[in-house]
């Protein structure tokens, strides 16, 4: 027996760098603009998530185009779209990564930052590389990279990650958010992060 398990463990841990390889092989970036349609999403007064993230997202095509991928957005106007069509788009491709786009909201308005989420370990390096991207182009609270089960990372099965980009309840960060430098800077990181971790493949 220990010796069936010595010739697996080698096996199993190739299995896995294989794996591994392969999910950094990608030339497709999914990018996922939170919400949309009658979703709002968080929100505090006329400023609403769906339409924060979906600027962001279309900020963060053009950035990852700029650095040589194809791009597939999951929704590119305010219209609502289920959490299965989105993962479903994603299941289309066979080389793609997947980026959820989103704002944070709770009933406390002093918290603030960004946060990154994953689900998978294949996921993880890609939420890492991301949040570093981010947190080089602002300033804000360090909230981390942390797992989550949140439905369109939990059921993708490419590398998947949803970023939290500050909380739209928070008068400060939110009066940032409505900046537009503030969102392209966020864009800037995130493909920045999307380049690294392709590229430590």
């Amino acid at each position: 027996m220990r010796g069936l398990r010595r010739l697996l463990f080698p096996l199993l841990a190739l299995v896995f760098a294989g794996s591994a390889a392969e999910a950094r092989n990608f030339r497709t970036v999914v990018i996922d603009p939170g919400h949309g349609g009658h979703d709002k999403g968080g929100q505090w007064g006329l400023v609403y998530e769906k339409h924060l993230a979906l600027d962001i997202a279309t900020r963060l095509e053009s950035e990852v185009k700029k650095r040589g991928f194809r791009t597939v957005m999951t929704r590119r106007s305010d219209y609502f779209i289920s959490l299965p069509e989105r993962v479903r788009i994603a299941s289309r491709y066979s080389d793609a990564i997947f980026v959820s786009v989103h704002t944070n909201y709770t009933w406390r308005q002093d918290a603030s930052g960004l946060e990154t989420f994953f689900h998978s370990g294949q996921s993880r390096p890609l939420a890492s590389y991301v949040h570093s991207g981010m947190m080089s182009k602002v300033r804000a609270v360090n909230r981390g990279v942390k797992s989550a089960r949140f439905y369109v990372i939990r059921n993708t099965t490419c590398p998947s990650i949803l970023v939290e980009c500050g909380f739209v309840s928070n008068p400060s960060e939110r009066e940032r958010m409505k900046s537009a430098w503030f969102r392209q800077a966020l864009a800037e990181g995130i493909a920045e992060g999307i380049l690294r971790f392709r590229r430590a493949g």
